[in-house]
């Protein structure tokens, strides 16, 4: 007998590949900047907490953006590019592996006024250039831009500080893609639309962006039930 071709699960058309993550919850997300911005050895990152959490940029992105790549104006963040660096090539500059890499971010007030405070602490910075690529926002003290290598250990190290004093601990393993999860979670949660969310992300797929739904709480479907059925 002849299988019918459409006698299968969802599961085989959106194959799930991905390990479970955990977001922060909303009051963890309040808590941790609270904790950083008032912290006298993490308050200089506070900014970079607030932009990874209010944009879902992958710290790649992060570091490879320089000030021609943010529309103070427009309050737009132009996404085309990450940078890069290894033992064999140094610093380097890489494009997006396919087009839904290549996006527009809107900017939050909050956001806004984190990259006005990023632009402003560059002042006297002397400029280096990296394939063409300069004015980068995120400096290390020597002025080079900063790569993901430089987040691993901070965000480590400030989670072991912050889980000492909070009752609530921040997930085992801390890092910068965590804030991206968390930033897309709570757009799904809000129910922004899934092909929005899509190009927020750079998502290459609609599956990969369908799964951070799952997080999806009662009181986000209640909301959403109310919204939709009157």
């Amino acid at each position: 007998m002849r299988k019918n071709p459409f006698d299968f699960p969802i599961t085989d058309v959106l194959e799930d590949d991905t390990e479970p993550k955990e977001p922060l919850t909303p009051e963890q997300e309040e808590s941790l900047l609270s904790f950083v911005k008032s912290d006298s050895v993490y308050y200089k990152y506070y900014d970079e907490i607030v932009i990874l959490l209010g944009t879902g940029l992958r710290i790649s992105e992060l570091c490879g953006l320089t000030t021609a790549d943010v529309d103070f104006e427009g309050r737009t963040i132009n996404v085309d590019h990450q940078l890069l660096r290894c033992k064999e090539k140094g610093y380097y500059i890489s494009t997006p592996k396919t087009k839904s890499g290549i996006r527009q971010i809107h900017m939050s007030e909050k956001v806004y006024q984190a990259f006005l405070r990023m632009r402003d602490n560059r002042n006297g910075v002397s400029p280096i250039i990296i394939e063409g690529y300069s004015d980068f926002l995120f400096l290390k003290r020597d002025g080079y831009p900063k790569t993901a290598y430089n987040y691993v250990g901070m965000f480590r190290n400030l989670a072991e500080k912050y889980n000492k004093c909070h009752e609530t601990p921040l997930p085992k393993k801390f890092t910068a893609h965590v804030l991206r999860h968390t930033f897309c979670t709570n757009l799904a949660n809000a129910g922004i639309n899934p092909k929005a969310l899509q190009y927020i992300m750079g998502h290459a797929n609609i599956t990969m962006t369908l799964n951070y739904y799952t997080h999806a709480s009662f009181d986000s479907a209640r909301t959403e039930m109310k919204r939709l059925i009157a």
